[in-house]
């Protein structure tokens, strides 16, 4: 990258302000459409036993990740995006949503997501947390690039995750009406 601004700086049509103006943008450039899921744990009420801070931590990082794969999976119509983050159960709803999508020609997108996550049950071997998610987010539906459907949604996921090697993934998520 420096060389390549050096370069620039050294042709006589380019003047500082351009460079200047270039590097201002190129963080806009690169920066993703829709920002990360907004994710919150509240692990108070977790039992049998509580959840120590680095599976607190850990959790809210993968199950942020898994719906910000989960967003673009369905808006390229691919399950490439979903990187093993979903499995069992929970792998087997969203490939069948993608593909059902892509069958329709149909895109989805979701935007502004907000996840309230409480823990309720946390084995005592460490191996499985129940969680239960109140989500909020923009859900547009497209039909080759024309919205066909936009809804402020709220939805509520019974969730189970499971430690893998590197992480922790769905294995289960289902949408319930009330807690």
């Amino acid at each position: 990258m420096r060389s390549l601004l050096q370069k620039l700086r050294n042709k006589t049509v380019w003047g500082a302000a351009p460079v200047i103006l270039l590097l201002a943008a190129l963080p806009l450039l690169s920066a993703p459409t829709d920002p990360a899921p907004d994710v919150t744990l509240d692990s108070a009420k977790a039992s049998p036993r509580s959840v120590e801070p680095l599976t607190q931590r850990s959790v809210l990082r993968d199950y942020r990740f898994a719906w910000s794969n989960l967003a673009q999976a369905v808006e390229s119509n691919s399950t490439q995006p979903l990187n093993g983050l979903f499995v069992g159960t929970a792998n087997t709803w969203v490939t069948d949503a993608v593909e059902s999508q892509r069958r329709n020609g149909l895109t989805s997108r979701y935007s502004n997501q907000r996840h309230h996550l409480q823990a309720v049950f946390y084995a005592p071997e460490g191996d499985l947390i129940e969680l239960r998610d109140s989500a909020e987010y923009d859900l547009e539906i497209l039909d080759g690039g024309k919205t066909i459907h936009n809804e402020h949604a709220r939805v509520n996921y019974v969730v189970l995750m499971t430690p893998a090697a590197d992480r922790w993934v769905i294995r289960q998520m289902q949408s319930v009406a009330q807690f």
